[in-house]
């Protein structure tokens, strides 16, 4: 039965995969690739490393091919296969998938996970069945030409796909994270254009693999309408002598990108996190030493370029180099109260908007916003903040806030009551925001994080003084768990 048209944008590739398809390791032959089709009757079969990462297709088509030119059965299934293998992961959005069958003419996909391993196939008459067949034109729209002009008209895309499901009652953080899976793919798009544009120019390929991650919002699945870069590079690594070269490509590419993406609706950072400058572009070694350092100098630079980065996500390129850099932080961080505690004090200053007898402090100094709200700075900052903290302390490896709430609630760090009332505080904040967001949006004003509290309903107004009050008693608590009440 078709999914309705806010839970189609919602549905996840993994959610309608199939089993994995039958694989072969390099070096089969089409003999063998054959014989597994007619045993096992699937319409592909992949050809897969030790790792299971999937190097090669052979599909139906191919064989019909290999009759064709009369191969024989002994002949090298490498010869045969179809490459570059193309894949969706399972996290992504199913239109993602369907969008990329429909223009490459493709019936099977295979599914890989976060380290590009293969664990299921997915067809198109299957997603195709699974939404509502209206759906199939602003699909499109989200997913126009892989070049400036057409993102464009993919994040115009994107408001109104947002507008739609905000109508329907979705729950604003899934229609963030939606926004957040449009925004990462367009920075997808937009590195292979710019990498296809250097090639084309004579500039070769990749000297190296890398990952294209984004920080922030962006990194925890929590974008609003209008977020600007915050972005960088792991790049594999490589001899030092070498450096020159290699990073000299990977820096022309990281201009190309971020331009390309100002010049598609997302501006440049105003504090410069983007891969364009040498900080947030190196090696994975270099990384880790830059982590390290981090943790030893614990002074007020090192805190807050550590708080930018601990929510990176991977989102282009080879994504396990992430995955691995991930795995070795929270492995660093896991139980580290000395630093933590040291960074939570860098966020101290982001109070939550309530003074005494919580009233709501309002904006003073700011003329275009005197006697509002700022419920970024002021309610989800500082929730995120004091979250962040406490997964890392306790090994939490997610960045987005209400996996890390849940989580946490799992491992008994949070009991019933706080995670209840910290996950329905975010829910309300958001939902605040997003909704004057979209007001702003219509009537043509700067989008912002300010929100009038005449804007309220009671109802509105109360729930965000106990949003706010649950914030404030969890950064009290935070005062204890990273530092027994020492500072």
């Amino acid at each position: 039965m078709p999914y309705s048209r806010a839970m189609a944008f919602r549905r996840l590739a993994g959610e309608h995969m199939g089993p994995p398809p039958p694989t072969l390791l390099p070096g089969s032959t089409v003999g063998a690739a054959v014989e597994m089709l007619v045993e096992t009757t699937s319409a592909i079969v992949v050809i897969v490393d030790e790792n299971r990462i999937p190097r090669g297709v052979l599909t139906e088509q191919d064989v019909v091919r290999r009759i064709a030119f009369r191969l024989e059965d002994s002949a090298a299934l490498d010869g045969v296969a179809s490459r570059p293998v193309r894949v969706i992961r399972s996290g992504d959005l199913m239109f993602h998938a369907i969008a990329r069958m429909r223009r490459a003419h493709l019936r099977h996909m295979p599914v890989v996970d976060d380290r590009d391993q293969l664990v299921g196939m997915l067809t198109l008459d299957g997603a195709l069945a699974a939404i509502n067949s209206q759906l199939v034109d602003q699909i499109e729209n989200l997913t126009q030409a892989d070049d400036p002009a057409g993102m464009t008209l993919v994040r115009a895309a994107q408001i109104q796909v947002a507008e739609q499901l905000f109508s329907d009652d979705v729950p604003t953080p899934e229609i963030q994270s939606l926004v957040s899976h449009i925004n990462n793919d367009i920075y997808r798009r937009m590195m292979r254009h710019c990498v296809a544009t250097m090639e084309n120019e004579g500039r070769g390929s990749p000297p190296r693999e890398f990952c294209l991650i984004v920080m922030g919002s962006g990194g925890r699945g929590e974008s609003y309408l209008n977020p600007d870069q915050d972005n960088g590079l792991i790049i594999a690594d490589y001899p030092d002598d070498q450096h020159d070269a290699i990073d000299g490509y990977f820096s022309e590419l990281s201009e190309r990108l971020t331009q390309a993406m100002h010049a598609a609706g997302m501006p440049l950072c105003n504090g410069y996190v983007m891969a364009v400058n040498p900080l947030w572009r190196k090696t994975a070694r270099q990384w880790r030493a830059q982590m390290d350092y981090w943790l030893a100098q614990r002074n007020g630079s090192a805190l807050r370029l550590a708080d930018i980065f601990f929510d990176f996500r991977g989102v282009a390129g080879e994504r396990r180099l992430a995955a691995q850099l991930r795995d070795y932080i929270t492995d660093r961080l896991h139980n580290d109260r000395g630093f933590l505690r040291e960074m939570y004090l860098q966020d101290e200053g982001f109070g939550v908007a309530l003074g005494l007898f919580n009233r709501f402090i309002v904006e003073k100094n700011d003329k275009a916003h005197r006697g509002e709200l700022n419920l970024k700075i002021t309610g989800t900052l500082p929730l995120v903040d004091a979250i962040r903290a406490l997964a890392l302390l306790h090994g939490v490896s997610e960045t987005g806030t209400l996996v890390r709430i849940a989580n946490l609630h799992a491992l008994k760090v949070l009991d019933n009551d706080e995670a209840d009332y910290l996950s329905g505080a975010y829910h309300h904040i958001t939902n605040l925001l997003l909704r004057q967001q979209m007001a702003d949006q219509r009537q043509g004003k700067e989008i912002s994080y300010y929100v009038h509290p005449d804007s309220l309903t009671d109802r509105e107004d109360d729930m965000l003084v106990d949003a706010l009050k649950a914030i404030r008693d969890l950064r009290e608590r935070i005062r204890s768990d990273l530092g027994g009440g020492l500072f």
